[in-house]
Parts: C-alpha cells; structure tokens; sequence
C-alpha cells in the first residue's frame, strides 16, 4: 500500500508543478478532495476520540502545502521534490520513536538511513536556491509531523475509514480557505483555466493518502513513512520522460539506494 502511495504521491505533486498557478492548483486539489469525500460523511460514524488530531492534522497540513507551493515556485521538480520527501522519513522516524516510543530494529533503521541518504544524493550537483532549499526542508518537517499525527489520529477513530473521509474534509476546507485569503480571492478566477487537471489529482490525492492512513493502521510509523518515500522513483521517471531532465550516474546510483532502502524495510 505504502510503495503505491508513494508513486501516486509523486504523480499528483507532477500535475501541482505543471500548473501554471501553484497555489489556484492545490487549492483545486484539496477542494476537489473535500468535495468527493463530503458525502461520505454521512455513512461513516463520526471520529470520536480523533478530533484532536484531526484538528492538529488540518493546522499541519496548511503550512505543509503552503512550503510545498513555495517550494515548486522556486525550484525545478527534480530538485525540491527529493529534499522534501528524502528528508521526511528521519524526521518521521525521529519523532515515532523518541516522542512516541515506537519499537524499530537495526534493520528498519538502516533501510530509513539508506533512502534518506540516496534522495540527498539526488540534490548534490543541482541548482537549488536559499529560499528553495528553505521551503523543501519546511515541508519536509511537516511531513514528518502529519504523518506522526495522522498515524495516531486514524488508530484512535473507532474506524480507519471515518479518520480517513474527515481528514480530507476538514484539511481540504481549511487549505482552500487559507489559500483563498492569502491570494486575496484570486485563486476562485484562476481556478476556471486549470481545474480540470486539479479535480483528477484531488482524485488521485483520495487514493494516496487514503492507502497511507490505512496501512498507519496496520503498521509501525517509521518504516511505513520511509516505504512511502519510494514513489521517488517514479518521481524520477516523471522528471526524464515528461519533463526532459537528464540523467546521471548519481541520480541512477540514488534510484537504487532507494530500492535498497525499501528491500531492507519489507525484509
């Protein structure tokens, strides 16, 4: 579920670069999530006990998404997007096992290490600025922060599912809200130019998350976070066929630490 959602991940944050207005395209992904899922609020049984993190989740998420829109408005795809996902899982790690004393063997933490350590790889050699660099580390911080929140959040409901369909509501009124305000309304004009790309990654975003919740409340946070980082290689792929970016020997050598990463975590 994890390697699928990472993948999918790296697809919906391709469309979110693509689009000429990054923040009108985020808000039209998490809008369109919030407006798929809102029905089902009516057929699953309210999150009694995960309202907190619910709560915490959405206030996390909006500065997560607003550093990501930063991120992609002053740096290529292939730059930012490793730091933020390559970054993510020690953090997530970090805070699952010093802050929540979750159990992880030598192995688990070594397959952590290795994916961290090949997604760096990726960046050394390319044209990051200050300020790209700044927003890529912001999000990454928050990634590791709503995961943690999350993982907690959706054991805590009385049911995966109904952590899953409020998260969406709740987090997608408040992005769009908050994107809405800082743009000054502009965001609801431009909207009409690209919300065709956006409605299919609010989609897709559905499907990302959706499979990431579920499997936070099967697994361990930490090699699960780090599994999830994998969709790095098809975030590679994406970069070489769609937007012409060339590749080297290090980024090849980094795709594999990934796969080695991963090996580690599933073994």
């Amino acid at each position: 579920m994890m390697i699928a959602s990472g993948s999918i991940h790296a697809v919906v944050n391709a469309i979110l670069k693509g689009g000429k207005d990054k923040m009108t395209g985020r808000a039209i992904i998490d809008g369109s999530s919030a407006l798929i899922l809102l029905p089902a609020t009516l057929l699953v049984p309210l999150p009694a006990g995960a309202w907190g993190w619910l709560g915490l989740s959405a206030a996390i998420h909006c500065l997560y998404l607003y550093a990501v829109v930063r991120a992609f408005e002053t740096s290529d795809f292939s730059a930012a997007y490793p730091v933020m996902r390559g970054v993510a899982p020690m953090l997530t790690a970090a805070l699952a096992i010093l802050v929540f004393g979750e159990p992880v063997s030598t192995r688990e933490i070594v397959g952590i290490a290795l994916i961290g350590g090949a997604v760096a790889m990726l960046v050394i050699g390319r044209h990051l600025g200050r300020a790209g660099l700044g927003w890529a580390l912001l999000t990454a911080a928050m990634i590791g922060c709503y995961t943690v929140a999350d993982a907690h959040g959706v054991r805590a409901a009385p049911r995966p599912v109904s952590y899953i369909v409020w998260s969406f509501v709740l987090s997608g009124g408040a992005i769009v809200t908050m994107f809405g305000l800082a743009s000054r309304g502009r965001i609801f004009a431009a909207a009409l130019a690209q919300w065709k790309p956006g409605v299919t990654a609010g989609a897709l975003s559905i499907v990302t998350y959706g499979l990431a919740l579920n499997a936070f409340a099967l697994g361990t946070i930490a090699p699960l976070a780090a599994l999830r980082e994998t969709g790095m290689v098809t975030a590679l792929a994406i970069a070489i066929f769609f937007l012409g970016e060339r590749v080297t020997t290090m980024r090849a050598l980094s795709v594999l630490g990934i796969l080695g990463g991963a090996a580690l975590i599933l073994a």
